[in-house]
């Protein structure tokens, strides 16, 4: 079999299966030996660990990945390339679903696939990607929302997704999926990957991020549906005051009692809403609910259920 992370022979196996990458839905393939190192490194999979594999293309990382776990779930969308990845993962531990990665649930696929105890309610798997980029944000909501039952997610994304993850208050990149992400995770800038990592190289470089699941939210909330309302309605107008920017959005609040709400969440009226942290959201939506949000070590319920 040739080295996958060798451009020549990528383009060489695409030739002989008759294939060659879709744009529309972001193939690029990794062809970089130190990038595909790096990912592997951020996962730190041992003999007991479940992979889940989005989009394993080729099979590069997919292979890399069943050499050190015990089972490799990856989940392809084009099906132009299960014959190839018959090929490429032949004698490793790996299942190839075909699916799509904003519709599967996780947790249920590893549930099946591990007889029950991994996945829906038992032992916790890892997720390792090289995302298509124009999938980037629905998927981190789906993960992060809907997905229960993973520990730790590696993802090879966009520089600017990856800066938007672990931007501060005040700054540019922040916004609505800091803070959703933020809510659900610990999330690290493991580095960059230059764009001549992949083939065809894309247009934009590349990062890898590692998210850690929270076993407790980090600010305690009576309504995490409501706190994610006000955080969108909030950077729906960034640049306008936090409260022009809520007495606009459909609240069914007035604008006098907007200022009482923030005045009750001790938050001047005046700032705009990318300079509020994660726990001042959470003061703010418990202040319209009329309590009082704050950090805490206590569990949101949501992310205790791990």
């Amino acid at each position: 079999m040739e080295r996958l992370t060798d451009r020549a022979a990528v383009r060489a196996l695409l030739v002989r299966h008759g294939l060659h990458p879709r744009k529309r839905l972001g193939q690029h393939f990794m062809v970089s030996e130190a990038a595909l190192l790096r990912l592997l490194a951020a996962a730190d999979l041992g003999g007991d660990d479940v992979v889940v594999e989005i989009g394993p293309g080729l099979g590069t990382l997919t292979a890399a990945l069943a050499q050190r776990a015990r089972l490799v779930i990856a989940v392809e969308l084009d099906r132009t390339f299960l014959h190839v990845l018959a090929e490429t993962c032949a004698g490793h531990r790996v299942c190839v679903v075909r699916g799509d990665a904003l519709a599967v649930n996780f947790d249920d696929l590893v549930h099946r696939h591990t007889g029950g105890e991994y996945g829906r309610g038992g032992k916790p798997y890892k997720v390792v990607a090289n995302l298509p980029y124009y999938i980037t944000g629905l998927f981190l909501r789906r993960l992060v929302e809907d997905q229960r039952f993973w520990s730790t997610a590696v993802l090879t994304v966009q520089l600017e997704v990856a800066r938007r993850l672990v931007a501060r208050p005040g700054t540019k990149e922040y916004g609505a999926l800091t803070l959703l992400v933020e809510y659900y995770a610990e999330v690290e800038l493991v580095g960059r990957i230059p764009p001549g990592a992949f083939y065809p190289a894309p247009e934009v470089t590349s990062a890898i991020v590692k998210l850690r699941r929270r076993q407790r939210a980090p600010v305690e909330v009576r309504d995490v549906e409501g706190l994610f309302r006000l955080i969108r309605a909030a950077f729906g107008r960034r640049r306008k005051t936090i409260l022009n920017a809520l007495a606009g959005a459909e609240h069914g609040v007035s604008r006098s009692e907007w200022q009482a709400i923030l005045q009750r969440a001790g938050i001047d009226p005046g700032r705009r809403g990318e300079s509020l942290s994660l726990a001042e959201f959470a003061r703010l939506a418990d202040a319209m609910r009329g309590g009082q949000g704050r950090a805490t070590d206590q569990p949101d319920q949501r992310a205790a259920d791990l």
